[in-house]
């Protein structure tokens, strides 16, 4: 049986498609076995891709679009989508059933700096019609986000599932709002592999067997799923990760489409041309590979 080395960015249940592919047999079934692991802070999964140490890797195409604005081409190609919508939610301290985006106005959110959340929430904040310069941005380290608003720093807190539904059960938060439909359908998160390992049998094997995961997740039962990927997340209540896995279903994130296609692609570009994170578009095959043996 071949092993493939698999890593993730971060390990979260947004990115249950993957997860979801360790479970069961699906790998097994193609005659793969695989080793896992998480990318250490200040260290990119593309790295892992670049120094050996991963077969495939779970991030996303606005990586590759850092070495095109470099005047680089990207060393890795972006092979299957992940996530086809923003995954991160607002909460606040009050429930707000009427919420509108004009309330972040005047308001102090603690929010992650940098990269693709970022520019994400600058294009959501100017396709809801509000200024982003009237919201006062917390900038903390993220592994203190959490804790800061719920010791009172903050109106506003902007995580990904499932640490806004964990705020929530505490209760120490209220999602109020979703900054995925504000955004719009895109080619979110992706995984991405050598050129070389992509002509591999491995590499066609994987791509079937991330076909078969990705139609069991959006096909199967939120309670299911959390029996499946529990194993994963220890430290996350049962109920909580339903309710997570639930709330990414309802938003759409997930589909059992695998390739990336134009269209999700395309809207990536829009976003990071409106947002200034590229100077220029770039070509579909600059970025992305059609799945191997698809």
């Amino acid at each position: 049986m071949k092993k493939i080395r698999i890593q993730f960015t971060w390990l979260t249940a947004f990115y249950a498609p993957l997860v979801v592919t360790l479970t069961r047999s699906f790998l097994k079934s193609e005659g793969l076995d695989c080793a896992w692991s998480v990318a250490t802070p200040g260290r990119s999964a593309v790295d892992a891709l670049l120094d050996g140490s991963a077969d495939v890797v779970q991030t996303t195409l606005t990586n590759a679009f850092g070495f095109l604005n470099q005047g680089k081409p990207s060393p890795c190609l972006h092979f299957a989508v992940v996530n086809e919508m923003d995954g991160f939610f607002l909460t606040g301290r009050q429930p707000q059933s009427d919420f509108n985006w004009k309330n972040l106005e005047g308001s102090k959110l603690l929010i992650l700096h940098g990269g693709q959340p970022m520019q994400m929430f600058k294009y959501a904040c100017l396709q809801r019609g509000i200024d982003i310069n009237k919201i006062q941005l917390l900038n903390l380290p993220p592994a203190e986000m959490d804790q800061a608003f719920r010791d009172g720093v903050g109106d506003y807190i902007h995580q990904q599932g499932p640490a806004p539904q964990q705020l929530v059960a505490d209760g120490a938060g209220h999602i109020v709002s979703t900054v995925g439909p504000a955004v719009g359908p895109c080619s979110f998160s992706s995984l991405a592999a050598t050129r070389e390992w992509l002509q591999t049998e491995e590499a066609v094997a994987f791509a079937k067997a991330y076909k078969a995961a990705k139609a069991h997740l959006v096909g199967t039962a939120a309670t299911a799923l959390a029996d499946d990927l529990a194993s994963y997340f220890p430290s996350i209540q049962r109920s909580v990760l339903v309710q997570c896995i639930h709330d990414y279903q309802q938003l759409g994130c997930w589909t059992e489409e695998i390739a990336i296609t134009d269209s999700g692609y395309q809207a990536m570009l829009n976003i990071y041309e409106t947002s200034g994170g590229i100077s220029q578009r770039y070509d579909y095959a600059d970025v992305c590979s059609r799945p191997p043996g698809y």
